[in-house]
């Protein structure tokens, strides 16, 4: 731009000094228009020419570039809210998403709790069920000793009333009679008792 100014300025002092070499009824101005080359009937037809090009540009293409311009704004203006529409839902999904990730986050803890205490109650009960099982073996083994040590006893209460009756035979050398032989074994059975 500057260079341009430079040049304009280098003509207008070369034209300047031209003027002075021109004829003397030639101001600057002439001799400066001279030097470029103006005519000023060429310059009124390159002006009319301008004003009929600027006006079919006007009517053939001004506008279908207005228009065009027009739709590319209003495409854009869909596109911008068109994607802000994208951006709400985006962020609608993911609050979205999180919600259901915690809700299926709560369901799987409460189902992890609910396994739990199930699997306590069940072992408690399989406890409580084998603490029975062995009360009630240790209450047969208890009836099956008592049964046990009764028959013994009641054997035993034999064995020594039949020795004392073998002994007081021996001893006494008579036969006893089968109402001796119940006394004895009576008597002896008391003394075993106490």
């Amino acid at each position: 731009m500057i260079e341009h100014l430079y040049v304009l300025a280098a003509a207008v002092g070369n034209a300047t000094a031209e003027a002075g070499n021109a004829t003397a009824g030639e101001n600057p101005a002439q001799a400066l228009a001279r030097q470029f080359g103006w005519e000023p009937r060429l310059f009124f037809s390159q002006v009319i020419l301008f004003i009929i090009v600027a006006f079919a540009l006007k009517k053939l293409a001004y506008d279908k570039v207005l228009q065009t311009l027009h739709e590319r704004k209003t495409r854009i203006a869909e596109g911008l809210h068109h994607a802000q529409r994208m951006q709400e839902q985006l962020t609608e999904t993911q609050k979205a998403h999180v919600e259901v990730i915690t809700q299926a986050s709560t369901q799987a803890t409460k189902l992890i709790e609910e396994a739990r205490e199930h699997a306590d109650r069940s072992r408690e009960e399989q406890l409580d069920r084998a603490k029975a099982e062995a009360a009630e073996i240790v209450r047969k083994a208890q009836e099956a000793i008592a049964g046990e040590r009764a028959k013994m006893l009641a054997e035993l209460k034999r064995e020594v009333g039949r020795l004392v009756v073998e002994t007081t035979v021996k001893v006494a050398g008579k036969v006893l009679t089968a109402e001796d032989q119940r006394r004895l074994i009576e008597q002896a059975n008391k003394e075993l008792a106490a």
